[in-house]
């Protein structure tokens, strides 16, 4: 049981309602909880302001090989940039923690806009990428990852703290509307650079980006919720509804590591899950379609993570986490039988089902095991366990496509999915044995 209830934000700042009383009913039905907590301006500028993140590894791909002729480079670029934010995050959410969410974003916000800057200024002018002009473009990149503004981790950070005193069910809605809001930026992110790059210039979804970094970040950072998760920790009070499941009782900085390593394997699962789909769209020739076949299963997946909010209390966790991780596994192993790419929309769709309740899951633990005054770290540790996972899988999963073709980079996401469902029965032991003791 916490021991160190939350201070309430200063009654002077203009801060929404934590805990209403009674909730008035809502058209969105249980989220309608969400405005009601943090107004609905924060709901469009927290899923707008992380529209970058989704950005940057994929403009930066698609500029510098445009520049460069090289797909090669352009990969080193897209890693580049992949290392820095998995670097960075963990920092970030490190800083925001010590002195509080609105400085660190503000700064990391202008930050990011003038890295973006320097990125298309060495790219743009560089004329050959060897030496030192391919090390500048790659140091570029890995500063854009690096300062990249965490907006998920830290708002679902926000919410932890706006539903302290609240039923379980309303930061589970919450966590579910962050799985969504997740998806579908990384969905809408890639597409938008392709239909920039492609339709006017490969710099334009840059130039964005960092229009959107200034500009709604330094909304997000400004915002009234953050007087919340600035007032201190954020861990839930003693007699909330949170206190039912086991996973919520007590903060334990150990088993933090456990939904780290199944973030990590999440990653794996996506990035070979991506080069996979590209050496099967290249069986047919449309290699460069791969996106819009992956694109289906993160929107299954946005769905799907929206429904966690229905699910039932007696649904706990790590039964979350096993249940949607097999179902994972099962939808992962049958990538290989389809031969057309009806029947490959049809098991991606399939596959999706599972993969956004699993991120839902796996978050909600993560905030449930980390220290209270260490949420941001936490937050963004899994975020960076995400990307780094995806560099693993795709390193993997195109060693095997090279070797033996799609059917062997289809190894790869299916193992992640076991080696999840594995993690997920060792945290429920884990947690059992931690609740013991």
């Amino acid at each position: 049981m916490y021991t160190n209830p939350v201070p309430a934000p200063p009654e002077s700042s203009p801060s929404p309602n934590p805990h209403p009383a009674r909730p008035e009913r809502s058209r969105l039905g249980r989220f309608g909880v969400l405005p009601q907590l943090a107004g609905t301006s924060f709901l469009v500028i927290g899923l707008f302001a992380r529209l970058p993140l989704a950005m940057l590894t994929v403009g930066a791909l698609t500029l510098v090989t445009t520049a460069s002729g090289s797909y090669a480079v352009g990969g080193f670029a897209a890693g580049a940039v992949g290392l820095g934010s998995a670097l960075g995050a963990p920092l970030l959410g490190f800083l925001a923690d010590k002195r509080g969410q609105r400085i660190v974003l503000l700064v990391s916000a202008i930050l990011n806009t003038l890295a973006i800057a320097a990125l298309l200024l060495v790219t743009l002018t560089s004329g050959h990428f060897t030496g030192g002009a391919l090390a500048l473009v790659l140091a570029a990149c890995f500063g854009t990852g690096f300062t990249c503004p965490q907006i998920g981790p830290l708002a679902r950070v926000r919410w932890m703290a706006m539903t302290r005193r609240s039923p379980r069910s309303a930061l589970d809605t919450a966590l579910s509307y962050e799985g969504t809001a997740d998806e579908l930026t990384f969905v809408l992110g890639p597409a938008l650079v392709g239909l920039l790059a492609g339709l006017i210039a490969p710099w334009l979804p840059l130039v964005l980006a960092a229009a959107l970094t200034l500009t709604l970040v330094s909304a997000f950072a400004v915002h009234r919720t953050v007087a919340f998760s600035d007032a201190g920790s954020t861990a839930p009070e003693a007699g909330t509804e949170q206190e039912r499941d086991p996973a919520s009782r007590a903060p334990r900085p150990v088993l933090v590591l456990l939904p780290v390593a199944g973030m990590i394997a999440i990653g794996t699962f996506f990035g070979s899950t991506q080069t996979f789909l590209t050496a099967f769209a290249g069986q047919f020739g449309i290699a460069e379609s791969a996106g819009l076949l992956y694109a289906v299963m993160g929107l299954s997946s946005a769905g799907a993570a929206l429904s966690v909010a229905y699910w039932s209390r007696r649904f706990r966790d790590m039964g979350r986490w096993m249940a949607s991780a097999a179902g994972m596994a099962a939808a992962a192993a049958a990538l290989v039988l389809p031969g057309s790419i009806p029947g490959m929309l049809a098991v991606l769709f399939v596959l999706g089902v599972f993969v956004g309740p699993t991120m839902v899951t796996i978050f909600s633990i993560g905030s449930a095991v980390a220290p209270g005054h260490r949420l941001g770290t936490v937050m963004t540790l899994l975020a960076s366990g995400i990307v780094a996972g995806t560099a693993i899988g795709s390193a993997l999963a195109g060693t095997l496509a090279e070797a033996s073709g799609a059917p062997g980079a289809a190894v790869v996401p299916a193992a992640a999915a076991v080696v999840l469902l594995v993690l997920g029965a060792v945290s429920a032991v884990a947690l059992k044995r931690s609740d013991r003791a």
